[in-house]
């Protein structure tokens, strides 16, 4: 607790910004365009840097300023049009009440870690449904499989539906765990940056999936595969629900 009560309150003395009905939506479409910039500058640099173009999973494919452009004015209109009235009328119906004590640290990475292993199993039968169902598949699902070698601005490239459904898992975890609102926010973080990693079409030698002993966690090679071959890799993070249900392709 005393680790994480200097951040809770710097956090808290900004109340009346987190308090606001705009908060959420500014909050999402800022942390993901910070996330985006790292690898837009990348897809720019590593086309003349022979040393970053090593790193690209698809190196024979690169994104354009044309295919980057309407990613982020799609994302900006889904955020002020339909996020924000959600939002909105969550804030009507649940006012957010800020307690003065941080949650203790082990407390912050078990649920941080509870919450994104639910989020992974929702997001897989989502997945797999969307797939395996041709209606819904066409429907709903197909614009998001646009791009088959993906880059970060196409993590939200994805119908109203599809965005909708997945930001809904991921704001009723917390509340379902009844987390701590810092732990929300840092799964916030966290979710929004794995995202991005996964569609990023990078490998470094410190990707996520590097650091998580075992095969355990797949990473942008185990989701860049999904985009590449459609029929397999359908869990976002993790690669136990493929394996346990025979979708898992080694990437």
């Amino acid at each position: 607790r005393l680790c994480l009560q200097p951040l809770w309150d710097f956090v808290t003395a900004k109340e009346q910004l987190i308090k606001s009905p705009f908060f959420p939506v500014l909050f999402s479409f800022t942390a993901y365009m910070a996330f985006c910039l790292p690898y837009i500058a990348l897809d720019f640099l590593s086309t003349r840097l022979p040393n970053l173009r090593k790193y690209k999973i698809q190196p024979q494919n690169y994104p354009t300023l044309g295919m980057m452009v309407p990613c982020i004015i799609q994302s900006a209109y889904h955020h002020v049009v339909l996020i924000f009235p959600v939002t909105f009328l969550h804030w009507y119906c649940r006012p957010l009440n800020l307690p003065v004590i941080a949650p203790e640290l082990p407390e912050v990475l078990l649920e941080v870690g509870a919450c994104l292993l639910l989020f992974d199993f929702e997001y897989f039968l989502w997945h797999l449904l969307h797939h395996k169902v041709p209606w819904l598949y066409k429907t709903f699902h197909k614009v998001h499989h646009k791009h088959v070698s993906t880059f970060a601005l196409t993590t939200q490239y994805s119908s109203v539906w599809e965005l909708l459904s997945l930001g809904f898992f991921a704001a009723i975890n917390p509340v379902f765990l009844r987390c701590h609102p810092l732990t929300e926010i840092i799964f916030f973080l966290v979710n929004i940056w794995l995202s991005v990693e996964d569609h990023s079409g990078y490998d470094f030698p410190w990707s996520t999936h590097r650091l998580v002993p075992f095969g355990l966690y797949g990473g942008a090679p185990h989701h860049d595969l999904h985009h590449l071959k459609f029929k397999s890799n359908y869990a976002p993070y993790f690669t136990h629900w493929d394996k346990l249900f025979g979708t898992f392709t080694e990437s």
